[in-house]
């Protein structure tokens, strides 16, 4: 009896999507900071990304393992840092956060490698978190709001795209045919 798994890809994309779009809807100064980005850091953006790693692990993807893994437990790591610096705990410096956004753009543009042998959609989601890791790491120096305000802007393009990510490779699945065009990739 064959095993078919699922593909867990959409869960951790709409999960990196919908928390990106909301904190970037902040960031470009829609709205404080509040519970709501918080929660999803932890579950939606944290926790489901953690959970379509470890489905990634069982179908043997790497790529995927690597990725939905590493940004789930990015999510919790900044919800973390956020809350630990509202308590009685030394805060982060600026430059250790610079530091941190710089080191997770780094990782960002070495997985957007791995994304040249997979689809146009996806090498637009790894290309604009480059960016968006980048962009932070810059308004962290400059302390600009300028700058914070097109941050979150292209933040909220770099959560929209995976969200269409998400939502194609759903319809596509279910349709059985190209309903959303990722922009395959010719082997």
């Amino acid at each position: 009896m064959e095993e078919k798994l699922s593909n867990p890809a959409p869960l951790g994309l709409m999960g990196f999507g919908m928390t990106t779009v909301l904190l970037n809807l902040h960031n470009a100064g829609l709205f404080p900071l509040g519970t709501m980005i918080l929660a999803m850091g932890i579950f939606y953006g944290g926790m489901a990304q953690v959970i379509a790693g470890v489905m990634e692990f069982k179908k043997g993807n790497t790529f995927g393992t690597v990725a939905f893994t590493s940004y789930g437990l990015f999510w919790l790591s900044l919800v973390a840092l956020i809350v630990m610096g509202k308590m009685d705990l030394p805060a982060t410096t600026g430059g250790a956060l610079i530091a941190y956004f710089i080191a997770w753009g780094f990782f960002t543009f070495f997985m957007f490698f791995g994304t040249l042998r997979l689809n146009r959609a996806l090498q637009v989601v790894f290309a604009s978190l480059t960016a968006l890791f980048w962009l932070l790491a810059i308004r962290d120096i400059t302390g600009s709001a300028v700058i914070g305000t097109i941050t979150g802007i292209e933040g909220i393009f770099c959560g929209l795209s995976a969200v269409y990510l998400s939502v194609a490779e759903v319809l596509n699945e279910v349709y059985g045919k190209t309903v959303l065009p990722i922009g395959p990739v010719k082997k």
